[in-house]
């Protein structure tokens, strides 16, 4: 079945996620000043008035995408949370470690980290970002507590994790510029022991 067979609700549900999936891509690669709403109307194969139906301004486009973006990744983290609570121990520790990790050294950390720092510059698009965030803070939050199996009523446990949090947006920075995966395996292997410990 191609896209014009698709009844007319489906086609545009389609456009919108090719658009979201097309500007956390740019955003990514070129920056917030390379990624326009025609550049990305382009990249998903849609015209700027085929985007600007769905989106109608740029601010609306990116911050979507991000949240968008953000939803899926979240899905595929909860989605692991049933074979990471067959494992006990420091095996499972690792593996949401990694997971989490993940969250913070791909596509979609670039793409925020450019939205980020317009925000800084921008005082309405700062306001959108920083709701956004938040609420994307807190869920990653919660499945970094689901994920290790950790109860955030004990001393020092709440900290510890935002602690690592923050250290997974560190190595998201660095990899920005450089390969720094080789480290990054040393760094992952270290905090496993220091939450393994913890909790």
């Amino acid at each position: 079945m191609d896209a014009l067979s698709l009844p007319k609700q489906d086609r545009s549900r389609a456009t919108r996620q090719r658009l979201l999936e097309a500007a956390i891509a740019c955003l990514a690669e070129h920056g917030w000043a390379g990624s326009t709403v025609s550049v990305v109307a382009e990249r998903a194969g849609v015209s700027r008035g085929a985007a600007q139906h769905h989106f109608r301004t740029r601010e609306d486009l990116f911050t979507a995408a991000v949240e968008y973006v953000a939803e899926q990744r979240s899905a595929a983290v909860r989605g692991l949370l049933p074979q990471v609570q067959l494992i006990i121990g420091p095996a499972r520790t690792y593996l949401a470690v990694g997971q989490l990790v993940d969250l913070f050294t791909g596509p979609l950390f670039r793409a925020a980290l450019q939205l980020w720092v317009a925000a800084a510059h921008d005082d309405a698009l700062r306001a959108r970002v920083t709701e956004l965030e938040a609420r994307v803070g807190r869920e990653v939050h919660r499945m970094a507590l689901e994920l290790l199996g950790a109860d955030e009523r004990r001393a020092g446990v709440r900290e510890t994790v935002q602690g690592f949090l923050d250290m997974c947006r560190g190595l998201g920075l660095a990899t920005l510029l450089t390969d720094d995966s080789a480290r990054r395996d040393r760094v992952i292997r270290h905090w496993t022991g220091v939450l393994s410990d913890l909790l």
